[in-house]
């Protein structure tokens, strides 16, 4: 895991070269503690920054920016390829030579003789950039679930990119002005839909895309998409399928030169990956998990007990409301582009970085792919309803706008939204997963931008916008409304909070998180499944598919790794999360509205300091 930064230029910004990629790799320093390197070409057309955390082949073999032996091609690369061991044995029996024991090389060699087409190979987290210093081109990609992040602003025929937008914002090339789309999508969904971010002009590569860069003109495609087409499988059948593809990913991602710990939340899909390993890795295994005095958020002895039965070297840390509080300052400096989230991933990535641990697994995703969020209940119900109300138009679009104005709860303001729309999946998720109502939301953008046309902003974004621009391009068939809610948890709520603020909040303790749930084989062989089997309620496909579990936890009612906020905020952090003051239109009064709105604040001013 590391961090990337490039500039690619013609006929500008030559003189400066040096300094900009410096400063952009300084901005990316806590991401690899381990090493660092800077590329120039010759011809001032390209430069490359890595800042390295050394995970596979610790020695200097793994220093980057990486060439080959000619010269021609330069990486740089942040994550892990884990099947690169298998793809250089058949290099090598091609005839092709390797230096080092790194995936980094893996994929210079392979792309040196396969092009784009690479891509299709590698199983795994990445984000990489390769130049070609005879053709001056560039070639970037980012794997399929959009695992690792990876931003870039173009101007003229200048292209910046990196792997955090900090990165991007410290070459000071960008005008540091705020993005309509991007802060209307972090108000509506609590986080900034890619390819949108929060500044204007810098974007994101989308998922499983690449992006050429020649002469100063780009040219992005789409290499991946998914695809839910059912098969014809029994029961038992599938669960069998599902074990073999859940010990399959466990074992690719412990692929590792330096130890891996485990975060252990105490719910099923971390316990899951912990019974998993268990079956699959020797000797000692750490865990990692939160505590808190609060005893209805509590989950410390559920994760201490699940330790014991798994048999790991446990470690709890017990947070309470002044030590987190003490931990804010370091917090807001982390955070890269807002979110309503993040805060567990970084009080939990410090305990597991003051133990030693250099990696990590997460449970993170098993909700998305296994049905484990009550939206697979709710907002096939809210479609079938409101395909039911518009037997009764205009009356329903009439109480939709009314509710959307009036509802004298956010909840009820964001069904308005609802009803004032078409009754699709997309819209029934907007409404079940907003954070602000689309007025709400523009009212909120012009205390920050002054924008008056409420028309246009409101057209500016809807949930369609989450996988950018339309279900359609994201997927080749989506049979049920459940499988529909599986695409958007994934592409949207997973995608866009939970996989970057992971990242990010992570990285800032020089730690790699590993996502086993989230792995394109897994879910390439899983999602032809029929959803009545693989959505099965209360994730009974992944809960049969792995019997180790204990049935005491099976039957616990289902909690969140989340932290009692709502208190907080109202008591020991109220100094931190006062918001500014709006019209009676804006609720601000829930904890995850307020904590959104003063993240906003403090992310806004630090990056304008």
């Amino acid at each position: 895991m590391c961090g990337i930064a490039g500039i690619l230029t013609v006929n500008q910004y030559q003189d400066h070269l040096q300094t900009i990629i410096q400063g952009m790799q300084a901005a990316l320093r806590h991401r690899g503690p381990d090493d660092s390197g800077i590329y120039i070409a010759k011809e001032q057309q390209a430069a490359l920054a890595h800042t390295r955390l050394a995970i596979l082949d610790l020695s200097f073999a793994g220093h980057q920016p990486m060439t080959t032996p000619d010269g021609r091609y330069w990486i740089v690369f942040n994550g892990e390829i884990y099947n690169f061991e298998k793809i250089r044995q058949d290099l090598i029996t091609q005839g092709e030579q390797f230096q080092s024991q790194t995936d980094t090389e893996v994929i210079l060699k392979l792309y040196q003789r396969v092009g784009s087409d690479c891509v299709h190979y590698f199983r795994g987290m990445f984000a990489f950039a390769i130049w070609d210093d005879i053709a001056k081109t560039c070639f970037l990609a980012r794997d399929p679930l959009g695992i690792k992040p990876l931003y870039y602003w173009q101007s003229g025929s200048t292209l910046v990119f990196a792997s955090e937008l900090r990165a991007i914002l410290a070459s000071r090339l960008p005008a540091m002005n705020m993005s309509m789309e991007g802060l209307y999508g972090y108000l509506i969904s609590g986080s900034v839909p890619e390819p949108n971010t929060l500044i204007e002009g810098i974007y994101s590569l989308s998922a499983g895309h690449y992006l050429h860069w020649h002469a100063g003109q780009i040219n992005q495609k789409q290499y991946w998409q998914f695809d839910f087409t059912p098969e014809a499988i029994s029961l038992p059948d599938a669960n069998e399928k599902i074990r073999n593809a859940l010990i399959d990913s466990i074992q690719h991602h412990f692929v590792s030169d330096v130890p891996v710990g485990i975060f252990l939340s105490g719910g099923i899909d971390s316990t899951s990956v912990v019974a998993l390993a268990r079956q699959t890795q020797k000797g000692k295994l750490r865990t990692y998990s939160i505590a808190f005095e609060e005893n209805e958020w509590n989950e410390g002895e559920t994760a201490q007990k699940i330790a014991n039965v798994f048999d790991t070297q446990h470690t709890e840390y017990k947070i309470t409301a002044s030590l987190g509080r003490d931990l804010l300052p370091q917090f807001f400096q982390s955070i890269d582009q807002p979110s309503i989230d993040g805060f567990n991933t970084f009080c939990v990535s410090q305990v597991a970085h003051q133990d030693g641990t250099k990696v990590v697994l997460s449970g993170l995703g098993g909700d998305e792919l296994f049905g484990g969020y009550k939206s697979f209940q709710q907002v096939p119900k809210m479609v079938r309803w409101g395909q039911q109300l518009q037997k009764i138009q205009p009356v329903t679009s009439s109480l939709g706008k009314a509710l959307a104005s009036w509802g004298k709860s956010p909840q009820q303001k964001r069904l308005g939204d609802f009803l004032a729309q078409q009754p699709t999946t997309t819209a029934a998720y907007g409404s079940y997963r907003g954070i602000f109502s689309y007025k709400e939301a523009h009212r909120i953008i012009q205390h920050y931008l002054k924008y008056s046309s409420s028309n246009s902003l409101i057209a500016a974004f809807n949930w369609e916008s989450c996988v950018s621009p339309k279900t359609a391009k994201y997927t080749t068939n989506i049979p049920s409304l459940e499988d529909e809610v599986s695409l958007l948890e994934l592409s949207c709520y997973m995608r866009n909070q939970l996989l970057r603020d992971s990242d990010v909040m992570s990285m800032a303790w020089a730690l790699e998180l590993r996502v086993p749930l989230v792995d394109k084989v897994l879910l390439e062989t899983i999602a032809a499944i029929p959803s009545k089997i693989r959505l099965e309620y209360k994730k009974q496909s992944l809960i049969k598919s792995v019997p180790e579990l204990p049935s005491w936890l099976i039957n616990l009612p289902k909690r969140g790794f989340s932290f009692p906020f709502q208190k907080w905020l109202e008591q020991d952090w109220q100094e931190y999360f006062n918001v500014p003051k709006f019209d009676a239109g804006v609720d601000t009064k829930l904890w995850y509205r307020r904590w959104s709105l003063a993240i906003l604040n403090y992310w806004w001013q630090q990056i304008n300091q």
